[in-house]
């Protein structure tokens, strides 16, 4: 009987730890956040999900992605974010400024992983590189914006006889002002007169493409926006159209029929801020991952482009382009 009661004991007491043990663990929810559209960038997507392969997060099998695109529209995205902050996801994955900007109003606690925004510090997304300080850290583009002004010497430097060079940037882009003021310092040394012009969507592009005509500018510098990026085939378009030398920020409007760019590879920083999420689902916290710049920048030109605009590349541009279309 003694027997029999202590193992009636043993029984009762290792029940509660057998069914814990059983419990299935929860699968983390990752909040992936974007200013674009499901079909803008799908290599982009695919390089974030294999920078979490491997590293052992496998969505739909041990991590959920919970997906918000704001199709272009800037004026969605406060909503987004706040639906993804109802969700409970465990990590809010942001592309470029204005959704991280938009995941920042929305939540101070659940963390939130940046790429590419401009000058995160300068907007008040963190408090400093090094010590974010805050919910937010990932990848920029780099403190300021003098990434633009390049553009805007190796666009000269194609087009030396260029005087008048138009600009188009979005102004939903809380990044605007800093691209503004650099590109604006880099025609002043280059000699060169600016039209600024704004597009908060695809319906003003033809609007701002017939007023470069109407001031008749030799060039044009595309601003990098995910706007942009999302409709690229478009805009290269209506540059051709327009017969206007054009450089932009991203290497995907190169591919898509533009002249040339200069930024850093949107591939490597997706694959890249799958580690902050790999991170922090392992502890970390945002505040104390340093934020990560793009080391390497790529020049990349498209001479299809050039000899249907009968423009001819300088050879010391071509010796400095990582990527020549032919």
């Amino acid at each position: 009987m003694r027997h029999l009661i202590c193992a009636i004991s043993l029984a009762m007491l290792l029940a509660p730890l057998g069914a814990a043990a059983q419990q299935p663990e929860k699968v983390p929810r990752i909040g992936y956040f974007s200013a674009g559209s499901p079909s803008g960038a799908p290599h982009l997507l695919e390089a974030f999900r294999k920078g979490l392969r491997e590293l052992g997060w496998v969505e739909g099998q041990n991590i959920v992605i919970d997906y918000r695109f704001a199709e272009g529209r800037s004026d969605r995205l406060p909503d987004l974010a706040a639906e993804l902050v109802r969700l409970r996801v465990d990590i809010i994955v942001a592309l470029a400024t204005p959704a991280a900007a938009a995941a920042k109003n929305a939540t101070q606690t659940i963390p939130i992983v940046m790429i590419g925004a401009y000058d995160p510090v300068g907007i008040g997304l963190v408090a400093g590189l090094a010590r974010p300080g805050g919910n937010v850290t990932g990848l920029s583009f780099g403190v300021g914006m003098e990434i633009v002004g390049k553009g805007l010497e190796l666009l000269k430097e194609t087009v030396p006889k260029v005087r008048r060079v138009a600009i188009l940037s979005n102004p939903a882009n809380p990044a605007q002002s800093l691209a503004m003021r650099e590109v604006n310092v880099a025609a002043r040394s280059l000699g060169v007169q600016l039209q600024l012009l704004e597009a908060r969507g695809p319906n003003e592009f033809d609007g701002a493409f017939a007023a470069m005509a109407k001031e008749r500018v030799g060039a044009l510098l595309v601003v990098a926006d995910g706007l942009f990026i999302l409709h690229r085939a478009r805009l290269a378009d209506l540059a051709a159209r327009s017969r206007l030398p054009a450089i932009y920020g991203y290497r995907e409007h190169v591919e898509a029929r533009g002249l040339m760019s200069y930024g850093s590879s949107l591939r490597d920083l997706w694959r890249r801020a799958a580690t902050f999420v790999d991170k922090i689902l392992k502890g970390a916290k945002p505040a104390d991952l340093p934020v990560e710049q793009p080391t390497k920048f790529e020049l990349v030109v498209n001479l299809k482009t050039a000899k249907a605009l009968g423009l001819t590349i300088p050879q010391s541009v071509l010796v400095r382009a990582d990527e020549v279309i032919r």
